[in-house]
């Protein structure tokens, strides 16, 4: 009775192995019928997720709005904004259960009296998924001993740099290199280029970032031999070395900041992404081109304690009876700055769930050393901010 038991538990191991290992497999297969396209709507999807806690509680709504060691991803020309001679943020985020790990890290530092130079790096995984191929041994039994361990994981790595022109303009550019891999089975190498400008007048602030600028480009490599039995079994195409392309998407912002009273304040900040490859399920979509607006607010209590919330990721969304809604998915966060080196922000993204995707928790931290003089940098446009 109890053999019976456990020879049925093992068929049932034996088969979510297979099937999550064939299920990994299809989707960096699915890379090479994306690639044929040259120009898919989906790429390098990992990067527009965004960083920093206190902007994904504000919706995303960030490329006007941003102003610490975080410009560096949404927007670089606001990294002249930093009044600290050495900056760094670190986050960590937990997707789809847990089951994919999100990791960023970033440091600032200035460069003479009006630039600044900041490294990021990005990562974004699913780590330790089960290598079923040689389940069985050469006899037929099943071999736990034999299942390895694989991760499928994206990175990038941000270089950026900040210019100051003068009290109202500041320019920005990032050069991002981006790895991807799956296993030993593939992995990609690639280049881009981001670059954005910000204009402030007293309290609102208009920026612009335009990613991947020159498109950037992602070079496939696959070892077919290690799935070429498999992929004949299940009647799959043996996926070949291919270029996957990133076409440029536009962002337009606008913020501004209130003082209401002399302990509050209030940020505000719409962010209007554009694409330019065809209709998207967004708010407006044409044949030519999509728009996806976010929404940001940020109330804050002497400088120190911030509350905030956003709205993101509009979608028409039909059910099973064919009606059409709008879907979206909102946010919101609580920050908390312990004293002059030291903020701690949370972030709570598709609260109450009413988006398709599941909530998460994502926590940042962000540490600022040594205040930089008051007349080292044109902070006068930058002021209470």
């Amino acid at each position: 009775m109890n053999l019976g038991y456990f020879g049925f538990v093992n068929q049932i191991r034996v088969r979510f192995l297979t099937v999550l290992f064939l299920f990994v497999l299809q989707l960096f297969g699915d890379l090479q019928v994306y690639s044929q396209n040259l120009t898919p709507k989906y790429s390098n999807e990992f990067l527009t997720i965004g960083v920093g806690a206190r902007a994904l509680g504000m919706g995303g709504a960030q490329v006007g709005a941003v102003r610490d060691v975080t410009a560096a991803y949404w927007n670089p020309a606001a990294l002249t904004g930093i009044q600290h001679q050495y900056e760094a943020s670190l986050m960590h985020a937990e997707y789809f259960a847990g089951i994919a790990q999100y990791d960023y890290l970033a440091f600032s530092s200035p460069l003479g009296d009006q630039n600044q130079l900041a490294v990021s790096l990005i990562r974004f995984g699913v780590d330790d998924i089960p290598d079923t191929r040689f389940l069985y041994d050469a006899n037929g039994a099943i071999n736990y001993d034999n299942v390895q361990f694989f991760n499928a994981a994206d990175y990038a790595l941000l270089l950026s740099f900040g210019r100051d022109i003068s009290d109202k303009l500041k320019i920005g550019a990032n050069a991002k290199i981006i790895h991807r891999n799956v296993g030993k089975f593939a992995q990609a190498w690639g280049f881009g280029l981001d670059i954005g400008g910000i204009y402030i007048q007293k309290r609102l602030t208009l920026g612009l970032m335009v990613r991947d600028i020159t498109t950037t480009y992602n070079a496939w490599s696959h070892d077919a031999d290690l799935v070429r039995d498999i992929y004949a079994q299940t009647n799959n195409e043996v996926p070949i070395n291919t270029v996957e392309i990133t076409l440029p998407k536009a962002i337009a912002s606008i913020a501004y900041d209130w003082r209401l009273g002399t302990q509050f304040s209030l940020l505000a900040a719409l962010d209007l992404e554009t694409t330019f490859d065809g209709p998207r399920n967004t708010l407006l979509s044409t044949s030519t081109f999509s728009v996806d607006p976010r929404i940001g607010l940020e109330l804050g209590y002497k400088q120190l304690v911030f509350l905030r919330g956003g709205v993101s990721n509009f979608q028409y969304i039909k059910d099973f009876q064919g009606m059409e809604s709008l879907n979206y998915m909102p946010s919101a966060g609580l920050g908390v700055i312990l004293n002059e080196r030291f903020q701690i922000d949370y972030a709570l993204s598709d609260l109450g769930d009413v988006s398709e995707s599941p909530y998460s928790h994502i926590f940042s931290v962000k540490v600022s050393l040594e205040k930089l003089p008051s007349n080292y940098r044109k902070f006068k446009a930058w002021e209470g901010r």
